[in-house]
This record gives C-alpha cells, structure tokens and sequence, in this order.
C-alpha cells in the first residue's frame, strides 16, 4: 500500500489566511496529498475587557466548523481529501502537538504582518512553528501574491 503524503494546513479561517489555504490546496493537488486543516481556538483570545468571553468554545468550535465545510466540498471537488480538527489550545503550540501527533511531510501557515515590527518579521504564531514543528513548514504571507501553478488546467478558486 502507498503512502499518501500529508500536508497540514493550519488557519483560523478568516479571509487573511485565504493565500495560505490556496498554497495548500496547489500544493495537496500537485502532490496527490491529502489536506488535514487544523484551527485552534485560544480561549484565551476569546476573553473580553470585562472578563467575559465573547461565546462560548462550543458555540466557536461550531462557528469553525461550518466555515470549514466549503473547504472539504472544494477539495472534494479538486480530488483532494479534506480532514478537519478543530483543536483547544494556544494556536502555535497546538500546531506544533498536531505536527507531532499527525506525521505531515509539511505544516503550511499564513502570517500576517502586524503594524512596523511585522515588517521585519513573521507573525508569533508562525515563528513559533517555524522554530517547534519537526518537519518543514511554509509561511505564505497574506500580503504575498499566489503562485501561479503551470500544471493546473483550471482555476483553484
């Protein structure tokens, strides 16, 4: 039996993290590997200045999970295998566990730059996994424009 690669997207879902999740599904096409998209939600991020929380996790898991399922139809439609995980947790670790636990040949994360210190440097989510992960990880910027991919017969999008 082959071994089919896998590549680990990790994304919060929001339209910054759109570059990111094009690479990833080039990539998972080109390759013929399957895509585990990973979301991690920070309770903490979640909190608010009175100490309330914005919803609550399950009402979050939930919201991840229904933005997820336009990503499972597309790459349903492209051949590519879809897997989802929404994880607990603060986001760099838990990419990094998952990394760990899951074996992917490749973590792909976007980052964002973040007012005069992002320009000299990638956000603190992706520099965490760039340093921790134990296999390659790909930072797109969600500033960087899409690469075209010359072996695509139609559009990604």
């Amino acid at each position: 039996m082959d071994h089919v690669p896998t590549l680990l997207l990790a994304t919060d879902l929001s339209a910054s993290a759109g570059p990111a999740t094009e690479e990833a599904f080039r990539l998972a096409r080109r390759l013929g590997a399957g895509l585990l998209v990973l979301s991690a939600i920070d309770p903490g991020a979640m909190r608010l200045p009175n100490g309330r929380y914005r919803r609550r996790v399950d009402q979050e898991r939930e919201l991840r999970e229904a933005a997820a399922r336009p990503l499972v139809d597309r790459g349903r439609a492209l051949g590519v295998t879809v897997s989802l995980l929404v994880w607990e947790g603060d986001p760099g670790e838990s990419i990094v566990e998952v990394a760990r636990a899951e074996g992917p040949e490749m973590v792909i994360v976007g980052s964002r730059a973040r007012g005069v210190m992002g320009r000299f440097g990638i956000g603190s989510v992706s520099d965490h996994v760039v340093r921790h992960a134990p296999c390659p990880v790909l930072v797109v910027r969600s500033d960087a424009p899409l690469a075209e991919d010359p072996l695509a017969e139609d559009s990604i999008a």
